[in-house]
C-alpha cells in the first residue's frame, strides 16, 4: 500500500466532500499520522471510510467524522480541552495541535496504555491520558474550553456540561440506533447553553454512559 497516497485519497475523497473545508485541519491530517495510531493487525484500514476495532471491543471513529468534529470545536492555541473516551490517542493527537493541553480519559487501562505509548511516540507532549471512566465524576482539572465525546451516547450528562467554561463548545455524537446525531453545545457567558445538530452519524456507544430506560409491553 502507498500510505502517502492513501492518505492524500483519505483527505480528498472521504474528508473534504463532507464539508471539511479549514485548511488548518486538513493540512493536520497529512501531518498527524493515523497509520501509527491503529492496532497493526488492522493497519489496512488506517484510511478507510470506517470504524477502525481496538482492542477491549472499542473502536475508532471514521475519518471523516473525526475531521469534521475537530472542524467544527474550532479549538485554539490558548484552549484547553477534555476528550472522554482516549480511544488509540489519535483524536487527542490532533487536538494537541490546536490546543494548550489536552486532559483525554479512557476507561480500559490496556486502550490509555496503548494511547499512551501512541502519543509517546508521536511526540504529542501537551496531552495527558487519565485511566478513568468519563461517565462519573471527574477528578479533572476542570472547567475546560472544549469537551469532546469520542463515541456516542444516549445523551450528554448536566455533570459534563457542567465542566464547559462560559464560552466553551462541547461536541458528543448523541441518541440511539437508527438515528444518532453529532451536536455542537454552547454555553454562553451567562451560562445559558445553546445546542445545534451538526450532521446525522453512527457511532459506538462510550463505555459506562447509562442507556435510556426501555419501554416493555
Amino acid at each position: 500500500m502507498n500510505i502517502e497516497q492513501a492518505r492524500f485519497n483519505m483527505i480528498e475523497q472521504q474528508i473534504r466532500p463532507w464539508d471539511v473545508l479549514d485548511t488548518g485541519v486538513l493540512e493536520l491530517l497529512a501531518i498527524v499520522k493515523r497509520e501509527d495510531f491503529v492496532p497493526p493487525e488492522h493497519r489496512a484500514l488506517a484510511f478507510v471510510d470506517t470504524e477502525v476495532p481496538l482492542p477491549g471491543g472499542q473502536c475508532m471513529l471514521a475519518p471523516k467524522v473525526e475531521a469534521r468534529l475537530l472542524q467544527e470545536l474550532a479549538v485554539h492555541k490558548h484552549e484547553r480541552v477534555l476528550e472522554i473516551g482516549a480511544g488509540s490517542g489519535y483524536m487527542a493527537a490532533l487536538l494537541a495541535h490546536k490546543a494548550q493541553h489536552v486532559t483525554t480519559l479512557e476507561i480500559d487501562p490496556k486502550l490509555a496504555a496503548f494511547a499512551t505509548a501512541n502519543l509517546k511516540r508521536a511526540g504529542a507532549a501537551n496531552v495527558t491520558v487519565v485511566t478513568a471512566d468519563g461517565a462519573q465524576p471527574l477528578n479533572v482539572d476542570g472547567p475546560f474550553d472544549v469537551i469532546l465525546l469520542s463515541g456516542s451516547v444516549a445523551e450528554v450528562p448536566e455533570p459534563l456540561l457542567q465542566q464547559l467554561k462560559p464560552g466553551g463548545r462541547l461536541a458528543a455524537i448523541v441518541g440511539e440506533l437508527p438515528v444518532m446525531r453529532a451536536v455542537l453545545i454552547r454555553r454562553g457567558a451567562d451560562r445559558s447553553v445553546s445546542r445545534s445538530v451538526l450532521f446525522d452519524t453512527v457511532a459506538q456507544r462510550l463505555r459506562g454512559f447509562k442507556e435510556p430506560p426501555r419501554f416493555h409491553f
